[in-house]
């Protein structure tokens, strides 16, 4: 049985190139992926298709995945096509608990393994819907690890504003990148309590 993969970390730890070179590596072996990210990355919201893009410059094009989307009918569609090895989830985070329960099925109906990258928790230390059943029903659970400016493990992503304060409140998803920095656990709650106590 092929398995349901979810490798997850903080922010800035390399999961996109991760994934790209595993990618890369399928390819090199003469085997056929398919690549999907979330329609929240897509330049355009009516957008047909997507890029991963690494940190460092990798990037290739993906399908997108939207709330509508039956993933296991569209993998399902593309394996009628010809060759299918492997399927690669960017931003796995975003998907919905359905979407999961429909990767899952992919691995246990068609026997294609499914690798999905995300991230574990959000800004204010909360699982993401996609992450959290990832964690409950994925066969394989691997942590890509990022350090705290300290040295420690960074486990959390701490959004802030331009001035570098922190931000406790607003939507979960829908700010750049460049908006948040990884810390271990006690800097990030040290940042955090700094922010409320200044609003007291």
């Amino acid at each position: 049985m092929s398995k349901l993969y979810f490798t997850y970390s903080a922010m800035n730890a390399g999961k996109s190139a991760i994934l790209l070179q595993a990618a890369h590596n399928y390819r090199e072996c003469g085997m056929d992926v398919m690549l999907w990210t979330s329609v929240h990355h897509a330049k355009h919201a009516d957008a047909e298709s997507g890029e991963i893009e690494s940190r460092i410059g990798l990037k290739a094009p993906a399908h997108l995945f939207r709330p509508e989307t039956d993933l296991f009918e569209a993998i399902l569609r593309r394996k009628a096509e010809g060759q299918l090895d492997a399927v690669f989830v960017d931003e796995a985070q975003f998907l919905s608990r359905g979407h999961v329960w429909q990767l899952s099925r992919v691995g246990d109906e068609l026997g294609v393994p499914v690798l999905c990258y995300g991230l574990r928790t959000d800004f204010q230390g909360r699982l993401f819907e996609g992450s959290a059943e990832l964690l409950a029903i994925a066969d394989d659970l691997r942590e890509a690890r990022t350090i705290c400016h300290c040295g420690r493990k960074a486990t959390m992503n701490l959004r802030h504003d331009a001035s570098g304060e922190a931000v406790t409140e607003g939507a979960q998803v829908g700010v750049a990148k460049s908006d948040y920095d990884s810390l271990c656990r006690k800097h990030w709650r040290e940042r955090v309590e700094r922010h409320q106590a200044d609003r007291a």
